[in-house]
């Protein structure tokens, strides 16, 4: 298991000013392993709901927790709904910082329940796959191999760390089977499996795209409000990113609807049956794939306050806007080795007066293509550089 020192230092940080700290990600993420950098699974303190002899121990869940000193850790907490208000009552016992470090699955109960039961009390770290900072710092530097397996497999932990890229893809294929026939009804969420997957395999052919429901309803025969909430599914348990529009009084028709992004590209390289790196490069999709790969490091790495997209029917277009205060930066993503100022990007300066422009390719070299454009390889986004 690669070292995750930044998103350690991030937990880490959350517990000593809050009274309880939620880690919420996909299963398989790592959150465990990065719980057990805090507290020992042979802990008296360390519960995990999955496992019977930990979950027996919580039956008398006020009994045991009121009496322990120190950390408390439980793991995949959501599947116990009925703790959330005594950790509430524990934790109001005391204004000491980490007393509780909650681990969730990426459920909208866990969420819901944070929200109502702890509100004010915890704080909420997102745990998802490797990134790029993670696994340059593994290797101590930044490689295209690295970068590639990264790209092809994705970040989950298991899936990047696979022997070979078959075993990868047997591993993600499983993990998607997993996730709509086991975490989704254990979620609460009321979705047959197999139009699930369906609808997922047909997502990851719009990965990149603007979101209309009306070609999903139709090839599914259902209705559009349906294969919205099949989307909203995904995005809640972190599965697809929906990037919204930024909208601006410019006197322009501006488009309305979120693009959608798989936040993680090894499944959705297993969803379009992409095995190898030589499969990838010659899959037709395999630009709007490098671009979702490339904003999603981004968006990890960077952390805006805000992050949008902006599109005008007129065509022109920003591939990403991320706002820090009253700073405005753009970024477009052009896979290719030798990026070069657009007419597109003239506008979004003028018309988002942004601050800088940066062209994320996946080149060696970082230079200026302008005054406010800049070309910037991925190796850049690493904050060592």
């Amino acid at each position: 298991m690669l070292n995750r020192h930044v998103l350690e230092q991030s937990v880490r940080t959350a517990l000593n000013r809050s009274r309880g700290v939620v880690l919420r990600g996909p299963r398989q993420s790592g959150k465990s392993t990065l719980a057990q950098r805090f507290l020992s699974r042979d802990s008296v303190n360390y519960f995990d709901l999955e496992y019977p002899p930990h979950a027996q121990r919580l039956e008398q869940a006020s009994q045991t927790l009121e009496h322990l000193q120190g950390l408390v850790v439980i793991d995949e907490v959501q599947l116990r709904p009925a703790l959330f208000p005594l950790l509430r009552t524990l934790m109001d016992r005391s204004n000491a910082p980490g007393q509780y470090l909650l681990l969730g699955s990426a459920s909208p109960q866990l969420m819901q329940q944070a929200g109502e039961s702890l509100l004010g009390r915890v704080e909420t770290v997102e745990v998802g796959g490797f990134d790029l900072d993670e696994v340059s710092a593994e290797n101590g530097q930044y490689n295209d191999t690295v970068v590639n397996q990264l790209w092809l497999r994705g970040g989950f932990p298991r899936s990047y760390l696979a022997g070979n890229d078959e075993d990868s893809f047997a591993w993600r294929m499983n993990a998607i089977a997993d996730h709509v026939r086991v975490d989704m009804p254990q979620f609460g969420i009321n979705i047959a499996a197999p139009a699930m997957l369906r609808f997922w395999t047909m997502l990851a052919h719009y990965h990149g795209q603007t979101w209309s429901a009306a070609p999903f309803a139709q090839s599914m025969g259902v209705s559009e409000p349906t294969v919205r909430r099949y989307l909203d599914t995904l995005t809640q348990t972190l599965m697809v990113r929906q990037l919204q529009p930024w909208h601006e009084n410019l006197g322009k028709r501006q488009v309305k609807a979120p693009k959608i992004y798989f936040r993680d590209t090894g499944l959705l390289h297993a969803l379009m049956g992409v095995r190898t790196f030589t499969e990838l490069l010659t899959h037709p999709h395999h630009g709007a794939s490098w671009e979702g790969f490339a904003l999603e490091q981004i968006l990890r790495i960077a952390q805006p306050t805000e992050a949008f997209f902006w599109a005008t029917h007129q065509g022109a277009e920003l591939d990403l806007l991320m706002l820090r205060g009253q700073q405005r930066v753009g970024v477009e993503f052009k896979r290719t080795e030798t990026p070069k100022i657009t007419q597109s990007m003239r506008i979004a300066l003028q018309d988002l007066k942004l601050d800088r422009l940066y062209v994320v390719y996946p080149g060696p070299h970082r230079y200026r293509l302008s005054d406010q454009v800049e070309a910037v390889p991925l190796w850049a986004l690493l904050p060592a550089t």
